[in-house]
């Protein structure tokens, strides 16, 4: 059997995600016949059905999910290494800079580390350029399976380091970030049953799955959104105590007594054979 073209492979991937042909062609760029048939010669090749179809719409089969989610992998390994590979000629090309390493970072976390990394590394003898890549919450996973970045300060629980390389850089406990007026920000320690239902300062809502709690209160996209809605008393948030460097002064953070250790890794592609990431990670794990 041939192996699986990452044209295919998008095209599959956009019908699955949508279950719908015709939003997926809109998706593609395309018109629907030729989608449908793209499918249907995929399903012959493979010889299984990969979707099934009827009048209540479209649905995926068991083969199917797997495909679903094989896919991603397949094409964030291409994609990654269509990037890389791009990094790499930069450096090789005439009048090419250093070689040249992306560190994605949760936005205002583990400030303090990354200036010692930073600072560290630069001191090296052939130290590579670091370019710094703000995330949003958990993004760091996503950015390097598919080659946005290098290297990522990833931070467990709320991170996952499945299928990556890592080392345990720090560990720290973690906090509530509350509006300073509000009564609760007065108290020296609290346990997560205290900032549990709070009338009228609910938990943050993130956008995507993970290990965060879905929260009732507003729906958050970035670190200056959450920043000031908690400063308007609308919201409440739990951070690991690193995240002091970005508060406000209308923020107030208690340490919870009760709340699992934050664990900050720097992560890394289990594949990867980069010289100069070799010496960032002995740099990181001498801090």
């Amino acid at each position: 059997m041939e192996a699986l073209e990452t044209r295919e492979l998008r095209y599959f991937m956009a019908v699955a995600e949508e279950l719908h042909f015709g939003r997926a062609a809109e998706r593609l760029g395309m018109a629907q016949p030729p989608l449908s048939r793209a499918i249907q010669r995929l399903e012959r090749r493979l010889g299984v059905l990969l979707l099934a179809r009827d009048r209540r719409g479209v649905s995926l089969t068991g083969a199917g999910e797997v495909l679903l989610h094989e896919g991603r992998v397949a094409l964030d390994a291409a994609t990654a290494a269509a990037r890389r590979t791009r990094r790499a000629g930069d450096a090789d090309g005439a009048g090419g800079t250093r070689d040249r390493l992306v560190l994605a970072v949760k936005a205002a976390a583990s400030h303090d580390l990354l200036q010692k990394l930073l600072g560290a590394y630069a001191a090296e003898l052939g130290a590579a350029e670091i370019e710094v890549l703000p995330s949003g919450m958990c993004e760091q996973e996503e950015m390097l399976r598919d080659g946005r970045a290098d290297v990522a300060l990833m931070h467990a629980p709320f991170n996952s380091l499945a299928g990556f390389d890592h080392e345990e850089l720090m560990s720290e406990g973690q906090i509530a970030v509350l509006p300073a007026g509000h009564p609760l920000a007065a108290r020296a320690t609290l346990t997560l049953a205290d900032i549990t239902d709070v009338p009228g300062l609910p938990h943050a809502r993130w956008p995507r799955d993970g290990s965060y709690p879905p929260g009732p209160g507003p729906e958050i996209h970035d670190q200056t959104q959450l920043a000031q809605l908690i400063a308007l008393g609308r919201t409440m948030a739990v951070f690991p105590e690193s995240a002091r460097a970005w508060l406000w002064s209308e923020h107030a953070a208690v340490p919870l007594t009760d709340a699992p250790p934050v664990v900050t890794h720097i992560a890394w592609p289990a594949h990867s054979r980069s010289v100069a990431l070799a010496g960032l990670i002995r740099t990181a794990t001498r801090l």
